[in-house]
């Protein structure tokens, strides 16, 4: 099972898909997930990528500093 990352900082327009399609080309993305206000269904600017094992998920982290 590979790491989950906290990405912060995401432009509002930002969703899972655009999370998933950057992470991507660093490994297998098993779940990217944006935080969404429940009330607004707006983004909180920040989710959460897993990635498919360590060095993927360190990979992802390291292109996306």
């Amino acid at each position: 099972m590979g790491n989950k990352l906290y990405v912060g900082n995401l432009p509002y327009s930002v969703r899972d898909e655009d999370l998933e399609q950057a992470f991507g080309q660093f490994g297998v993305v098993t779940s990217a997930r944006v935080m969404m206000e429940r009330n607004t269904g707006r983004s909180k600017g920040f989710g959460f990528v897993e990635m498919g094992n360590d060095a993927e998920s360190t990979g992802g982290h390291q292109g996306h500093e």
